[in-house]
């Protein structure tokens, strides 16, 4: 139990700091609430029409890809540090080996298949060309044929 007073201390110190920062800006920062600052904020994107708008399909294949890659960089670091004992060298070795030839065979896949090309080009959705400035904003639309 003597090892997890550091832990212990490490918490207590990031919980205060929040709860400190937090009463300290609501009694010292300014208060000058405007409309646009009572928005809800959505992503620097001011929130204008319907919010269940149908989403291109794009958007969900490069949400489950980002996924799957992230999660086979977290399977990674545990084979690092198991790596390192003497009965793993060369099994683990060939285990990691088979294990990033599927994932590449599946990132080859999907490059073949044209899923990470997501710009205007390749959108069947796509409308026109976008007009630089703030117009920009409602000029592409996915998920939308209209």
């Amino acid at each position: 139990m003597a090892g997890w007073g550091g832990i212990l201390l490490l918490a207590v110190i990031g919980v205060g700091f929040g709860i400190v920062s937090v009463v300290l800006s609501r009694f010292l920062g300014p208060r000058n609430p405007t409309p646009e600052k009572l928005a809800a904020y959505e992503c620097g994107m001011p929130p204008v029409g319907d919010a269940r708008e149908r989403q291109s399909i794009k958007f969900y294949l490069i949400a489950m890809i980002f996924l799957l890659f992230d999660i086979e960089v977290a399977f990674l670091y545990p084979w690092a540090l198991a790596f390192r004992s003497p009965e793993l060298r060369w099994a683990g070795f060939f285990q990691i080996l088979v294990f990033f030839l599927i994932l590449a065979v599946g990132y080859i896949y999907i490059w073949r298949k044209g899923v990470l090309n997501w710009g205007p080009e390749f959108d069947p959705d796509y409308k026109h060309a976008p007009k630089p400035g703030p117009a920009l904003i409602k000029r592409y639309r996915y998920g939308t044929r209209n």
